[in-house]
């Protein structure tokens, strides 16, 4: 017997889900409170959070920074697959109000959604194919502008060095022009696995797992030798020490070759390369590492600077500023992953961070982290150049510890951000330089939701950030940090879109957002409903002059309309 589409869809999460009552569409607007709307595994950030015991070991910690879990959801699915109506005519009421969602191009932020992380399979393949369409559709047909998808290095140059197989990103892209949604291409090259919702493992390529087994150096490490293999330590940048090819070589190859294999549809389908830099893909030292309980949430994390290639070029900057002594390690003093800041000497209110040493050291490990960047870019933009393709880079939102002096936790991750020092405004004068986006997290969050005695202040450091773009007059792009379904947060991201920063001049609008993430429960049809409603808002701007209760209607009868499409295409789909 062929399988339903509540399965079919089910199978994002690659668990059973059972059929469930379907929702009528006037609940599907009905106004919850934030709490119980997102009852993710994250949501121990919501509360008040206790100080940990250093000597106590500690659980697999929940991060505000990267991916929710595919977890088993209940599912409606009669809002998940709306737009199947490719194959089908849609009565003509459904037909306006799709033309009139999808392709208006007037002021308005874009929406992409993220994928799953495992779309495509270790075997390079398309992951869940017939749900995966049936979901692409559905985007579609809510007015999203696109999708982002990962493309693995340790997938598609997994087994020999320049030997690419492209075959799942291939038959993906295809998947997305077929239905008319733009692509923003991540070019991971970090290992999946390690951070919250990593749902699935896809390590770096073997034959540079083979190197770091030689030389463990190639490796982040830090003071207390554990080594970190999410991202190829910085420090050995451009040293041959990948089977002859230094690792930024290897990620300009692998994206000439994503340029070469994919040349028909950059510019077009392919519209943004976000360039991964670190772990999670973001520009930063991986300082707060999830992996085996190292670190919880809001611990300021630990520098990375103690691998040998890292301790050669801060001796070499030691020296030549005249304190040589300074060159043979970094800050002694400067606590444990699971610290607060007035636990240690080094990031207390009067602390170490703030005397020559400190500023001696933390110019130079944040001076390293950008000369990354520059190093990424100049290739990113040298493949690139006249593809169409706008280059991006995304920046970790971190926003625990930020109410204090030393700001710690982005001082670890490399952002030499404190209260008497602007730390982004060098990262998006970078970007700058090199026509990039700078992507930026937690834009969902707001203070009062966060936990008050970690000092969190996400809206002040979106305002901050926001700011520092504007200054080096570079784009800003957004993301939500942690999954979020219920309208505040909506209203949030709304708000964040499109900052009036300076009170004199005009709104300021992002250039795009991503939604994190396209799984069950987004299809689930009270989630739907707000996403649509979302996303029809984001797109016609802050300034739109449309009132709640139009907005609502609308959605609903969007809702209300596409129902048989949504019958006609789960029988297609089952056969």
């Amino acid at each position: 017997m062929a399988l339903s589409m509540t399965h079919q869809i089910g199978a994002l999460a690659g668990t059973p889900i059972p059929a469930e009552t379907v929702t009528s569409p006037g609940d599907s607007m009905a106004t919850v409170s934030a709490p119980p709307m997102w009852k993710s595994p994250a949501s121990t950030l919501r509360c008040s959070v206790q100080k940990p015991d250093i000597g106590e070991g500690v659980s697999p910690p929940l991060s505000p920074c990267r991916s929710p879990v595919l977890g088993a959801t209940r599912l409606d699915l009669s809002m998940a697959c709306q737009a199947f109506a490719t194959e089908v005519e849609a009565p003509a009421t459904e037909r306006e109000y799709r033309e009139g969602v999808a392709h208006d191009k007037g002021k308005g932020v874009p929406v992409y959604v993220m994928m799953p992380l495992d779309s495509v399979t270790m075997n390079n393949t398309v992951n869940r194919r017939k749900a995966m369409n049936a979901s692409l559709q559905a985007l579609k047909s809510a007015g999203v502008e696109g999708i982002m998808m990962d493309v693995w290095w340790g997938l598609v140059e997994r087994d020999a060095p320049g030997t690419y197989n492209w075959g799942g990103y291939t038959e993906l892209i295809e998947m997305a022009k077929r239905h008319g949604l733009k692509v923003q291409a991540v070019m991971s090259f970090h290992q999946c696995g390690g951070n919250v919702g990593d749902s699935v493992t896809i390590p770096l390529p073997k034959w540079a797992m083979e190197e770091i087994d030689k030389d463990p150096d190639l490796a982040y490490t830090d003071q207390w030798g554990r080594r970190n293999y999410e991202y190829l330590s910085l420090g050995c940048d451009t040293l041959p020490v990948l089977k002859g090819r230094s690792p930024v070589q290897c990620y300009a190859d692998f994206m000439r070759a994503f340029r070469d294999n994919f040349k028909h549809v950059l510019g077009d389908t392919i519209v943004e390369i976000q360039v991964g830099m670190g772990p999670a893909g973001e520009l930063r030292y991986p300082s707060y590492p999830e992996q085996n309980g190292t670190w919880k949430f809001p611990g300021i994390g630990a520098f990375q600077c103690y691998d040998k290639y890292m301790l050669s070029s801060l001796k070499a900057a030691a020296e030549s500023s005249g304190k040589p002594e300074w060159g043979s390690t970094g800050p002694t003093d400067a606590g444990h992953y699971n610290n607060w800041p007035e636990d240690t000497p080094f990031f207390r209110k009067e602390g170490g961070w703030n005397s020559t040493y400190g500023e001696f050291f933390l110019s130079w490990y944040s001076q390293m982290l950008i000369e990354h960047g520059e190093r990424i870019l100049t290739s990113a933009k040298s493949v690139f150049d006249n593809t169409g393709v706008k280059i991006s880079v995304k920046v970790a939102g971190i926003h625990w510890h930020y109410g204090t002096r030393s700001h710690a936790p982005e001082l670890t991750a490399g952002y030499y951000n404190t209260r008497f020092r602007d730390g982004y405004l060098p990262v998006a004068q970078m970007l700058a330089r090199h026509d990039a986006v700078f992507n930026f997290t937690c834009i969902e969050m707001r203070d009062h939701e966060q936990p008050q005695d970690a000092l969190c202040a996400p809206e002040k450091l979106v305002r901050q950030v926001a700011l520092a773009t504007q200054k080096a007059q570079v784009p800003l792009a957004g993301e939500n940090a942690l999954p979020r379904y219920d309208e505040f947060a909506h209203e949030q991201i709304l708000q964040a879109s499109s900052l009036n920063i300076d009170g004199n001049s005009d709104d300021r609008e992002m250039c795009a957002f991503t939604y994190l993430r396209m799984n069950p429960q987004l299809f689930q049809a009270d989630h739907w409903g707000r996403f649509v409603a979302f996303v029809k808002k984001m797109k016609e701007g802050k300034g739109a002059n449309k009132c709640r209760e139009q907005v609502e209607r609308e959605t609903e009868h969007f809702v209300h309309v596409s129902q048989p499409l949504v019958q006609e295409a789960a029988v297609a789909l089952t056969h």
